[in-house]
This record gives C-alpha cells, structure tokens and sequence, in this order.
C-alpha cells in the first residue's frame, strides 16, 4: 500500500543522491542527459523490442537483470498513461544523473524523468524514475468552479475513453461539491459501470482512520502518544522493543516494523484472516524484526499500523472494527464505508484491475486474489468518494476530534524523523495539503484536503495507478482557480 500522498504510483528503482550544485554538466552528467532523452524517446515510441535492446545495451549488469519485469512495467506504464513524452529542459542537475522535465502528451501534465548512471565510464544507466516536476510552463488561467468542474468532467472522460482511468472523483470547496463523476467499469466480467456510490478499496488511507481512532483515545485520557506498546502488548515478540516503541513511532512509521505484506502473507491462506488478532498472529515473526532505533529514521510500515490496531481493541474493549464504525464511520455520516468481509454479499463495491502488457497486447487480470479478505487498521477496507468528502468535513468541523487535535495529527512531526508525515496522514508543505493515498495491483485512490484554501478532492480507481493523473490534474486547477 502506499506510502505518501505527495509520491507518484509508478515503480521507483534509485536511491536520491544529493543535489550538486554545477555551473556545467560533467562528462557523466552530458551521458546522463543524453541516456535520459533516449529513454523518453523509447517510452514515446512504445516499441518494447527496441526498449529492450536499450536496455541490454545501455544499462548496469546488476541493475538490468534485478528487475527487469520492473524495467518494462515502467516503460509499459508511461508510455500507456503518457502516450509519448515532450521533453522540455533539464530540471536538474545532481553527480551521475539528472531529471529532465516531460510534458505528457496524453494529459498536459508534466513530470520529472530521473536517470542516475554509474560513476565510471562507459557510462551505463543504474537507476531511472519518476520526481516531481519543477519549474514547468504555466499556461493556466484563473478558472472560475464552474470552468474547472467541465475541465475536470472532459479530462476524466479523455482517459475513461482510452482505458487509462476507472473510477470516481470528486472536488468541493467548503464542503460545497464542484464537481463529481464516475467513470469505467465497476465489474468487467458483467459490463457494469462505475457510479458516483460504488465502494472501491482504500489501500492505505485507512491509516488515518487509525490514526483519528488513536487521538480519540488520548482525547478520552485512555492512552498517551508517549505510552510504550508494552504497556498494551506485554506478550509483543520483541519486549526489549516494545518497551522503546511509542504510540507516536507507530503513527508516523519510525518505530522500525515492517511491511506486513511478506512471504508468510503470500504463503498464507486468506479467508483466515479477519480479525486483528489474525493479523496479528500473521505478522508475529515480522515483529521480532526491529528494523532500527524507534524514532531514529523513517521506513512505511503497515506492520506497524496494524499493531495499532490491537492497541485499540485492548483500550476500547472493542474490536477495532466496531469501535472505527461507531465513533468515526456513523457520527461522520459515512454509510458506504468498511473493511467488507469479501467472501460475503457486498452490494456496489468494486472489482481491481492490474493492466498487463504481454507480446500478445494488454490483458487485463483482477486482484481478487492477491488482496485481503478483510481490511483493517492498516488499510484495505472500502468507501466512496463521498464518504470520503463527510470524513473531511467531520475532520475539518470538530466532530471527530478537536481542531487542536485535529493540528496535530496532520502535521508532520521532524523531531521523530518523520518531516512529511504526522499520526496516520501524510503531509506536503508545499502545497499546505494533508490527507493520504492507497496504492495496491487494482487499487489507487487519494485524499487531498487542503488546510488553507478549503479545498478537497478525492479520487478513487479501481486500476492500478489509475488516480496519479486526475490527482494531478486536481491539484493544477486548483491552484488556477479565482476561489484562493
């Protein structure tokens, strides 16, 4: 699931190297931008035979042969969701590498294309990805809602119509919707089509359902951020680490856990895991594995979450499911949204798809499979994006928990090695905007709430990486619009 609101959903194969400041590109850095502008023209033609003779001619050994299924996943993906890339200038310079900033034919959006090449010559490419763009042309005018509403409604259409997005979105400001739209399908098997009140799966953003029913508790006096996991889990694995990890470390992913999704996951039996407990008895061997000092680095963990999880139903005398369904889920309003048992009747809820590019064309496969059977605190459940738009307003109106309370779990918090992410949402400082993603195969959604402005927007897909562009799109016409 994924891991930060502000991160595009494609495959990210670098480690970040320090910026360097250089008056002219380096020999290393002149290959860089010329491996770069070749690998944009490659994803622009869609050729996979030439793709992979670039490949096999021009990057590192190790690197090739790591991750090759990665290598084409990314060139498949950004040359479906792009359909070719304009290169417009070097956004930055760094040692053995550069970013070059792309416009996207398809949208009109631009990123940046990261290549880093090994230090020594022949040059060859040891990492490639996507960063944020920066300092990209801006031809936007002020668009009134009414504008941005039809310009959103066309731009979903646009990639509705060439099966690069299936979902729902949806834009207010102050609560009031600006615009709201549906598109693709809900079910292909059956030919049914997504509606504004199907329920897609969240990945990830029932992390801040989580984190809300955490600061509940400690509004309550049942708990203190800086209480230890030992004092609510004394048979933890790890009870050295237990008595060092804090509510806080487990919020904003530096107590050191891991992942959740690992080999025992993939090996186990699905319709066994329901409750917390399950999760739990799952996850048991991943948690003797501390993977660093609690608060010392930052590392994703749904491990981590999910142990929140238990940390609730021990305070609450809940389960974890009954207690977010009553004191979030139905003093919000949020009547379309839970962690659905899937081998049961569930009306309107979504099926996921994963786009394959095969020799033979696109495939399309579900993920009914490769997903829980059952959501839970770290994520996994299931909503609309107008529930989404309720738990923004009962966040933003005090409902849920005080405005003070509200500061401080969505901002982000340094002093834990955690600069942008607070207690179960992320957080982007440039843009003033917290909130959370999900990212799984058939799974994409976001949750942007804008803190100084008023403004949501929420987008959910039932294709993997399928919200990445609307969310970008969102975020361009918000900052045009004449309603700052």
């Amino acid at each position: 699931m994924c891991r930060s609101l502000t991160k595009l959903a494609f495959f990210i194969l670098f480690t970040t190297l320090p910026v360097v400041a250089v008056a002219q590109p380096s020999s290393a850095q002149a290959a860089a931008e010329r491996l770069a502008r070749s690998l944009a023209g490659h994803i622009t033609s869609g050729d996979q035979a030439s793709f992979r003779k670039f490949v096999d001619e021009n990057f590192e050994a190790g690197f090739r042969q790591r991750a090759m299924s990665a290598h084409f996943g990314f060139f498949n993906s950004m040359h479906d969701q792009s359909r070719g890339l304009e290169v417009i200038e070097v956004q930055d310079w760094e040692e053995n590498a550069v970013t070059l900033l792309v416009k996207n034919k398809l949208t009109g959006l631009y990123d940046g294309l990261y290549v880093r090449i090994t230090r020594d010559a022949p040059y060859k490419i040891a990492g490639i990805g996507l960063r944020p763009p920066r300092g990209e042309p801006s031809s936007a005018k002020a668009l009134s809602v009414r504008e941005m509403a039809a310009e959103l409604a066309a731009f979903g259409k646009k990639l509705a119509d060439v099966d690069v997005f299936s979902g729902s979105i949806l834009l207010a400001k102050d609560g009031r919707v600006v615009y709201k739209g549906a598109f693709g399908m809900a079910n292909k098997d059956f030919n049914v089509s997504n509606k504004i009140d199907t329920k897609f799966n969240l990945g990830s953003m029932n992390k801040m359902f989580t984190g809300v029913a955490i600061a509940q508790l400690v509004e309550k006096g049942k708990l203190s951020y800086d209480d230890p996991l030992s004092k609510f889990i004394p048979d933890f694995p790890n009870p050295e680490a237990a008595k060092k990890i804090q509510i806080k470390h487990l919020l904003t992913h530096t107590a050191g856990l891991g992942g959740y999704f690992s080999e025992r996951y993939w090996s186990s039996s699905r319709d066994r895991i329901r409750t917390v407990d399950d999760m739990m008895k799952l996850a048991r061997e991943d948690e003797k594995d501390v993977r660093f000092e609690p608060g010392s680095r930052w590392a994703y963990s749904n491990t981590g979450m999910m142990v929140l999880g238990k940390v609730i139903e021990v305070v609450s005398g809940q389960s974890y499911f009954d207690y977010v369904r009553e004191n979030i889920y139905k003093p919000a309003g949020m009547t379309n949204t839970d962690c659905y048992e899937l081998d049961k009747v569930n009306t309107n809820l979504a099926v996921g798809y994963d786009k394959r590019f095969t020799d033979n064309g696109i495939e399309w496969g579900n993920n009914i499979f490769a997903h829980v059977m059952r959501g839970g605190p770290q994520g996994g459940g299931y909503s609309t994006v107008e529930d989404l738009l309720k738990f923004d307003q009962a966040l933003r109106s005090g409902k849920l928990v005080s405005p003070a309370t509200f500061k401080l779990i969505t901002s982000p918090k340094p002093e834990l090695n955690s600069p942008e992410y607070g207690y179960g949402f992320g957080f982007d400082a440039g843009l003033n905007v917290t909130g959370h993603s999900g990212g799984f195969p058939g799974i994409s959604s976001n949750l942007d709430m804008y803190l100084g402005s008023g403004w949501t927007a929420i987008v959910m897909s039932n294709y993997s990486r399928g919200s990445g562009p609307i969310t970008q799109k969102m975020r361009q016409l918000i900052a045009a619009s004449t309603e700052k």
